[in-house]
C-alpha cells in the first residue's frame, strides 16, 4: 500500500519561511509568527526570525499557551487563497484561524466540487467552505463552535459568497450526521476534519479513537454510487495514516472508486525542505 506525500506551497498571502529547533516562522500576510513545531528536529536556516508575535506554549499536556506579541499586531487581518478572502487571528488555540496546509485538499475537492452537494464536518472558520462554494457547490458547514460558525459567516460576506447556498449548522457532527442518515440524505462529497478530543455545543464529548470509526460508518450512508469523494484530515500524530487509510477502505470499499493516504506538509520557502504537519486518508471514484 502506497503513502503519498501532499505538499502545500507558499502563496502569496502564506508561506513558511523557516523552521527548526522545534519552531517554525510563517508569514501571514504582512504579519510573521513563530509557533511551536515539534518535528522541526533540525536548525534553521537564518539565525534572527525577528515575528511579530511569538506563541508561548503552557506546561500542561492540555495544548495551553499565550502570545506575545513584539510589535502590535490587527485583532484580525484579512488574506485569501485565490478568489476566496478571509480573517486571520492570533488565537488561543495557536494557531490563526485556518490551516494552510489544507490548500492541496481544498484544489484536489474543487475538482470534484462542480454542482455538488458537499458536507463539511468540523468545518471552523469555513475556509475550505468557501473555496468549494466559490467553485460552485453547494455546502452543509457543521461545527460545534458558534463562534467558529460566525467566523465563517464573516468570512463569506468577505468573499463576496454570502448568498451563496450554504447552511451554517452548529451542531455536534455525530449527532448531526445521525440525524442525516435518518433523513435518508445524499452527498457528492464529504470533507471532515477531526480533532483529537473535542466538546459538541451541549458538552458531547468527542475522542477521536472512539468515535471516528462510526461517524465514518454513518458518513458512508450519506454516499452513493454516483458521489465523488470523502477526505478524511487527522492532526494526531500517534494515529498512522496506513491506520486511517485501511478504515477508509474498508468502510466505502463497496462504492469502488480509489483511496489515496499519506502524509500533508508544507514547503518551508527557505530551503524547499517538507514539514509533515497531518495525515490524510481519501475516496474518490
Amino acid at each position: 500500500m502506497m503513502l503519498e506525500t501532499l505538499v502545500a506551497d507558499p502563496w502569496p498571502d502564506w508561506g513558511l519561511i523557516d523552521s527548526g529547533d522545534g519552531r517554525k516562522l510563517e508569514r501571514y500576510g504582512s504579519v510573521k509568527v513563530a509557533r511551536p513545531e515539534p518535528q522541526a528536529m533540525w536548525s534553521p536556516a537564518r539565525p534572527d526570525w525577528d515575528p511579530d508575535a511569538t506563541f508561548v506554549p503552557g506546561s500542561d499536556e492540555e495544548g495551553g499557551g499565550r502570545w506575545v506579541q513584539h510589535r502590535p499586531v490587527p485583532r484580525d487581518w484579512e488574506l485569501s487563497r485565490g478568489p476566496v478572502r478571509f480573517n486571520a487571528s492570533l488565537t488561543p488555540f495557536r494557531h490563526l484561524g485556518f490551516f494552510p496546509d489544507m490548500a492541496p485538499q481544498w484544489d484536489w475537492m474543487r475538482e470534484r466540487s462542480a454542482d455538488a452537494d458537499v458536507l463539511n464536518l468540523f468545518g471552523y472558520t469555513g475556509v475550505g467552505s468557501l473555496i468549494l462554494s466559490e467553485a460552485g457547490a453547494r455546502l452543509v458547514h457543521v461545527d460545534a463552535s458558534k463562534k467558529s460558525v460566525e467566523g465563517g459567516k464573516a468570512n463569506a460576506a468577505l468573499s463576496g459568497l454570502a448568498n451563496r447556498p450554504i447552511r451554517w449548522m452548529v451542531d455536534d457532527a455525530g449527532k448531526f450526521t445521525a440525524r442525516e442518515v435518518r433523513r435518508e440524505r445524499r452527498y457528492d462529497g464529504i470533507l471532515l476534519d477531526p480533532p483529537k478530543f473535542g466538546r459538541g455545543p451541549t458538552g458531547e464529548v468527542w475522542r477521536l479513537e472512539e468515535n471516528l470509526a462510526p461517524l465514518l460508518a454513518d458518513c458512508r450512508k450519506l454516499l452513493d454510487e454516483n458521489s465523488r469523494f470523502l477526505v478524511l484530515t487527522v492532526y494526531a500524530v500517534r494515529m498512522s495514516a496506513l491506520a486511517i487509510g485501511e478504515l477508509v477502505k474498508q468502510t466505502l470499499g463497496d462504492l469502488g472508486g480509489t483511496v489515496e493516504m499519506g502524509e500533508m506538509s508544507v514547503r518551508e520557502e527557505a530551503r524547499g525542505l517538507l514539514l509533515p504537519t497531518a495525515i490524510f486518508a481519501r475516496w474518490s471514484r
